[in-house]
Formats: C-alpha cells, structure tokens, sequence
C-alpha cells in the first residue's frame, strides 16, 4: 500500500513539475513560433500522438462507444472548445511574459471547481472549502479595481480549465478517448490556420528546418505526456493527495515568471496573490483532513 502510495506521488509529482516547469521552459523556447503557430502544432500534434496510442492499446472499442452517443459527442465538442480557448491564452501568457498571471489562473481553479461542483452537482460545501472560494472571489474583485493589473489571462485559463473539467465529469469518458475527440473537432480548424499562415509566409514549420519541425512537433508529446504522468498519480495515489501535488504546477510558473523571465510584480498582484494562497493554504489542509477521513 506504502509502495503504491509513494509512486502515485511520484508520477503526480511528475506530471505537474511537467506543467509547471519543463511545460513552461519548452514553449518559451518555441516561442519564436508565435502564439497562432504553437496552439495549431499542439492540437495536430496531441491528436495525432493519442491516435499512435489508441492502435498501439487497441481502444477503438471505447472511441466509436462515444460516436454512437449524440450528448456525449456534443459536450465533448464544448469541452473540445474550452481546451482549445485553454491552450491558445495559456500559451500567449507563456509567449507574452504573462506567466506570472497565469499561476494565478492555476492557484484557483481547483477552488473554482469546487463552487461549479455546488452549483451544478449539488456537492457540499464545509466552512473551509467556503472560506477558500470567499477569499478567491475577494482577489479577483481586488484586481479587477486595481485596473491595470486585472490577471484576465489567469481568468480565462481557470474559468476554461474548471468548466472543462465539470463538463468531462458529467459525461465520465475515458482521459485519453475524450482528449482525442475533443482535439479531431478542432484539427480541421487547425489546419485551416496553418495553411493561411504559410500562404502568408509566416509559418516556422517548413521542410527545408527539419530541426524546427521537430521541436513543433514536440507539442503533442509535451501535452500528452504530463497528462498521463498525473493520471497514474490520480490512480495510484488518489485524487486528494494528487490534488494538493497540482500546486506545484502554479508555483512553478509563479517561480519562473519572477526569478527566470524577470516578469513584473506589482504590489496589486502582490495583495491579490496573499488572497490566495491563503485560499489554497485553507485548501489544502481541508484535502489533507478528507485523505485522512477516507482512508479511516
């Protein structure tokens, strides 16, 4: 139990030093690409990397499961929209130098999950898990005052990522079949963008640089594989202990956008950030207080 504890921590772990870290210092690297460029690789590139793991697996049975079910097909065309709304203003804050904004779109999106959970599921609230949601709604109002620091890329990000989330939760599909899905829908767009970027000219991927191709083309692995680093982490450790190891993620790129990219941190951003990390501090002993309930 202790050993399947621990490497459930480890590939959580894994997975959001990914995101937080490696994911963040590739696409700085590709950045030259352009924000366009990049969210148009990562979508054909994911699709393309879960299609190689979907025959190797031999999972087409869960894939056409999912065709022959309408409401299921339509809200993972919705969720498809949010990831890819998700994936171009995360990738623009990264591009941008905006990565500061983004942690703070990643630091409240699991406390944003839960008040979507009240709302549309009815889940319960305790006082902790009130206080936190309280104490993000009083950053963000903050912020929005002090006008020149509104975080609106760190919004968009954790409304996208919680409503995502809440809608793959009402469906209950498999991680890998509704990502493929939900990125086939917008292939077709993303080729469309591709092939006017290089009438234009614009486009970085060309056959004569094979070595830019490839590190485009990284795009597909660097989103799938995080992806099932922490999956396994959810599956071995459980969600709670995964939970409070996503945190890693958000301070990884708070970390990176103020010590490595030199972004700028305001004394606004400053109050608004105390806001929430006392929020996630709340947070956190509240997942650690329910590991314990559960496990008993």
């Amino acid at each position: 139990m202790k050993k399947k504890l621990l490497s459930g921590i480890l590939f959580s772990s894994a997975g959001s030093f990914w995101w937080g870290v490696i994911g963040v210092l590739y696409f700085k690297y590709v950045s030259f690409a352009g924000t366009v460029e990049l969210v148009v690789h990562r979508t054909i590139w994911t699709a393309f990397i879960l299609l190689l793991s979907i025959i190797f697996c031999s999972r087409w049975i869960f894939f056409f499961e999912i065709l022959n079910n309408k409401k299921k097909l339509f809200i993972l065309f919705i969720s498809g929209l949010l990831i890819f709304i998700n994936w171009f203003t995360w990738i623009y804050a990264v591009v941008t130098n905006r990565l500061i904004d983004a942690s703070f779109g990643y630091y409240i999106f699991p406390i944003l999950s839960v008040l979507f959970g009240f709302i549309f599921f009815k889940e319960k609230l305790n006082k902790r898990r009130i206080i936190s949601i309280f104490l993000v709604l009083i950053s963000i109002i903050y912020l929005l005052f002090s006008f020149k620091s509104i975080p609106w890329t760190g919004l968009t990000v954790a409304i996208t990522w919680s409503t995502y989330n809440l809608l793959r939760k009402k469906i209950n599909v498999q991680t890998d079949i509704g990502l493929f899905i939900e990125t086939i829908f917008f292939v077709p767009i993303a080729l469309i963008l591709f092939y006017f970027i290089s009438q234009k000219g614009l486009n970085d991927f060309t056959l004569s640089n094979p070595n830019i191709m490839f590190w485009l083309f990284l795009a597909g692995p660097m989103t799938v594989i995080p992806l099932y680093l922490y999956l396994r982490g959810v599956e071995l450790a459980g969600l709670g202990t995964s939970g409070m190891i996503f945190f890693i993620t958000p301070t990884g790129q708070f970390l990176l956008g103020i010590f490595y990219f030199n972004e700028i941190f305001n004394v606004h951003k400053l109050i608004g950030f105390i806001f929430i990390w006392i929020a996630v501090i709340i947070y956190l002993k509240d997942l650690n207080q329910n590991k314990y309930i559960n496990n008993d």
